[in-house]
């Protein structure tokens, strides 16, 4: 199960909930920063969930408009997200990232195009940061296991930050 899936399968067996409520969680506890689900996309998981049995729609009555499909998750799906969730607590995934290929590969840019390459990233995380925790403060109080996603958020983009300035500084003194 991807994590997209994973996310909109938590969503649901949280609360029943229709697209565009699960679109409203997402965005509202900054789910998109950690995991890779476009709105678009939701209604394909959600269809990609139901046909492995994980979540049945059903319509219910809108107080206005039309008829809404609403998600209930499955005796099934409950059972695989609970699977789901330990194995992620308990098992360290890597970090894969384009940065540490480029990294890797420093020799095919010039010093200086990798040093303001970096510093553009530095500027981009700081950039990123301030979103976050801005995002973050916005919103409390919140539950502690939404608030420990923004923790985590913000201390993984500080640290990436940090490490970044270091690299930095050792790269301007390779090259000076």
């Amino acid at each position: 199960m991807t994590d997209a899936e994973l996310v909109i399968l938590s969503l649901i067996a949280e609360q029943a909930r229709h697209g565009y409520e699960i679109e409203q969680s997402i965005e509202k506890r900054g789910m998109r920063e950690r995991t890779e689900i476009g709105f678009s996309s939701i209604y394909y998981l959600l269809k990609k969930l139901e046909t492995k049995g994980l979540i049945e729609g059903q319509l219910e009555e809108a107080e206005r408009g039309p008829a809404r499909k609403v998600y209930h998750a499955t005796p099934a799906g409950r059972e695989a997200l609970h699977d789901a969730m330990l194995e992620a607590l308990s098992v360290p995934q890597s970090r894969n990232s384009r940065l540490m290929l480029a990294v890797g590969n420093l020799p095919a840019v010039s010093p200086a195009e990798a040093l303001a390459a970096l510093q553009q990233y530095r500027d981009s995380l700081t950039e990123r940061l301030a979103h976050v925790e801005g995002r973050w403060e916005a919103q409390r109080p919140l539950p502690y296991f939404v608030d420990a996603l923004f923790e985590y958020s913000v201390t993984m983009i500080q640290a990436e930050r940090g490490w970044i300035e270091q690299f930095i500084q050792k790269l301007e003194e390779q090259s000076g």
